[in-house]
């Protein structure tokens, strides 16, 4: 689909994929087809739902917009560094909390989750329309659709909490009257989706289809969006959706990985523990700097990677998100420290050298730092790196569950086996299943992987830990408006508290 960045531009001409060799999402672009046109049989609707997956893996919508470091930087666990404070400004910006409707990521992720909307409102209206599409292939497109609708709201709730709700492809005469919903609405929205999507997808996901989302990738997500809203009616839910994904013999086949940093190797994309994993390839062999969208690529390995880096393991990269000493402190006597931070002193020890940029502190994020083994060979390398996100694992279901049942006071037998495996995993011993203990164990196993931010916002604990960092309550909670959202709409969508 053509990229538009307005809310409200909705488009009538869709760019078409087709799937390539090896996992389901690795696409191929084919050029692009009047939609009036299209959607005639299973293969063109299955092309139009890929469409939409596609957006989970966009990266540079409205600049660098990659969810994990991006969060990493808006957290303690890292800086946003760069060569100075102007390379990267939004990034910059939301690091030290000083956004406004100009400067900050805002744009780019309005942009990004709105287009993965508005596909899949248009994919949804299409299959309406529809007489040729088989019950299950129907049932199972639809819940994929709805499943990835529900994603994208969620991520917008999240940065920005009063949004446009719109779950149909609007008219013309509507597209600049969208007015915003409450949190409380857009939650409903999400876990209506979530919950209708369950029921029509798959439990477990063949070889030829990896990446393609499973009934317990959905429950998953809904056990997420239960307790991120503090809604202690919720937490009942949410710990029996964690259940069924944590509890041994599941039938989606999760299993802790024996070996932590096996987790975060390339080479076991779709592991056992990978609940939902967004896929990276380079069979485009994209070379396109003016839409990094356009490639498979993760270009957040090439972002965080030292900068000029000569030495063994690791290629070049920009110097982006240094690792906090916080963080350092907190993980040096973890044995998930080596899986988690590069130790930069250490590599010039052995000697190899690299450019100390903006902010450095000489450790850098290791979790998906870019390696020489898969640095692309076609197109542009920085632009391709094959590199999966794994956005919900099972030890971050299994602490989910722990908090929910703590919260609710419910089976703490039950919390504290969870909280265990996931200590036990890594060798350490038991500590007892309270609030603190798993919020702490959630920054030191999740480290640098995209929850940390959100974490302290929803839990209440940000203007503790991010207000010498410059986090104001009552503000930056939420990222500000896009000005060109509330210009558009001659200011129908309003600007967030604190922003004018």
């Amino acid at each position: 689909m053509k990229y538009i960045k307005s809310t409200v531009a909705i488009v009538v001409i869709m760019q078409i994929f087709v799937s390539c060799k090896k996992d389901f999402l690795e696409l191929q672009p084919k050029g692009t087809t009047l939609e009036d046109n299209f959607y005639k049989n299973e293969k063109e609707f299955m092309q139009g739902v890929i469409a939409v997956y596609d957006v989970m893996q966009w990266g540079n919508t409205g600049g660098y917009t990659m969810k994990q470091p991006l969060l990493s930087a808006a957290s303690d666990d890292c800086w946003a560094g760069g060569s100075n404070a102007s390379d990267q400004p939004s990034w910059v910006a939301y690091d030290n909390f000083n956004m406004n409707s100009f400067v900050g990521p805002q744009g780019g992720l309005w942009s990004k989750n709105y287009s993965g909307i508005n596909r899949a409102n248009l994919i949804l209206s299409k299959i309406d329309q529809s007489t040729v599409l088989t019950p299950a292939f129907k049932t199972r497109i639809v819940a994929e659709v709805k499943f990835l609708r529900a994603y994208f709201y969620f991520d917008l709730v999240r940065w920005f909490g009063n949004v446009p709700l719109i779950v149909d492809v609007l008219p013309t005469d509507q597209l600049y009257k969208q007015t915003q919903s409450t949190p409380a609405l857009v939650y409903a929205q999400i876990e209506k989706d979530l919950r209708e999507a369950v029921a029509g997808l798959p439990a477990t996901i063949s070889s030829a289809e990896k990446g393609r989302i499973s009934a317990g990738a959905a429950k998953a997500q809904l056990g997420k969006v239960l307790l991120y809203q503090n809604d202690n009616a919720k937490l009942a839910e949410a710990a029996t959706l964690f259940e069924d994904i944590n509890k041994d013999g599941n039938i989606y086949g999760y299993k802790l990985m024996p070996v932590y940093a096996d987790i975060f190797n390339p080479a076991n994309k779709f592991n056992t523990e990978s609940i939902l994993e967004i896929p990276h390839s380079n069979n485009a062999a994209w070379g396109d700097w003016g839409w990094i969208n356009g490639g498979e690529g993760n270009v957040a390995p090439q972002f965080i990677g030292m900068d000029s880096y000569v030495g063994d393991t690791y290629s070049s990269g920009w110097g982006f998100c240094p690792v906090t000493l916080d963080l350092v402190n907190a993980l040096k006597t973890d044995p998930r420290f080596s899986a988690t931070i590069i130790d930069g002193a250490a590599l010039k020890t052995a000697g190899a050298t690299y450019n100390q940029r903006y902010q450095n502190t000489d450790y850098f994020i290791k979790k998906y730092a870019p390696l020489k083994a898969y640095r692309s060979t076609v197109g542009t390398a920085e632009l391709n790196w094959q590199i999966n996100e794994i956005e919900i694992r099972l030890a971050d279901t299994y602490l989910m569950q722990a908090e929910a049942l703590v919260k609710s006071g419910s089976n703490p037998t039950r919390a504290q086996a969870l909280l265990d495996a996931v200590r036990g995993r890594v060798g350490l011993t038991a500590v007892p299943a309270t609030l603190d203990n798993i919020y702490n164990e959630r920054r030191l196993e999740l480290a640098t992987e995209g929850h940390r931010f959100f974490d302290l916002v929803r839990t209440g604990r940000a203007v503790t830990v991010l207000g010498p960092l410059g986090y104001k309550a009552g503000k930056s909670e939420y990222l500000p408006i896009p000005q060109a959202e509330i210009d558009v709409t001659k200011g129908i969508i309003k600007q967030n508290p604190g922003y004018n």
